[in-house]
């Protein structure tokens, strides 16, 4: 017999606190995606820390939602749409990682990483035309941010959470 019922997709207690938190990580990101530094010649950027961080706490739709909600500023500011999806990408699987398969935060983020590359290099390259020589630095960058940021998210997100809950 087949019985609907109702499942937290977010597979925790919400309430203002905890919801507020997840409108700050899908909205947030655009005020970091506006942000940058550069180290020894790579690009960092600092919005992946709360797709990350989004991911880890809510699961991959929360992860999803960060990275679609959070990438709308770099994408317009690049006029590269495929941003978003790419960051969808990144969110939802780190997201389903962590939650479904139990992967380390930082596998989970190399993983999710080495998914989301294919669709950025051909949508920047193909569709975005932009030259090879810039994207493979792009690839190069994404990879040190990702890492950074994975780390960071790894030792803060229990903190974060328990700041909510």
């Amino acid at each position: 017999m087949f019985v609907n019922r109702y499942e937290n997709i977010f597979d925790i207690k919400f309430n203002w606190r905890t919801a507020s938190l997840l409108c700050f990580l899908a909205v947030f990101p655009n005020v970091l995606g506006a942000l940058h530094t550069t180290v020894w010649g790579v690009r960092i950027h600092f919005f992946q820390y709360l797709i990350f961080l989004a991911a880890i706490i809510y699961g991959p739709v929360g992860g999803a939602v960060s990275g679609a909600f959070g990438s709308v500023y770099t994408a317009m500011a690049l006029h590269n749409p495929y941003i978003i999806v790419g960051n969808v990408i990144l969110g939802a699987t780190v997201g389903l990682l962590i939650k479904r398969f139990n992967f380390h935060v930082i596998s989970a983020v190399l993983t999710a990483y080495l998914i989301q590359m294919p669709w950025l290099w051909l949508t920047d390259i193909y569709l975005a035309g932009m030259p090879m020589k810039v994207v493979n630095s792009i690839v190069v960058a994404l990879l040190v941010s990702d890492l950074l940021w994975g780390s960071v998210a790894l030792f803060t997100w229990k903190k974060i959470r328990a700041i909510v809950s």
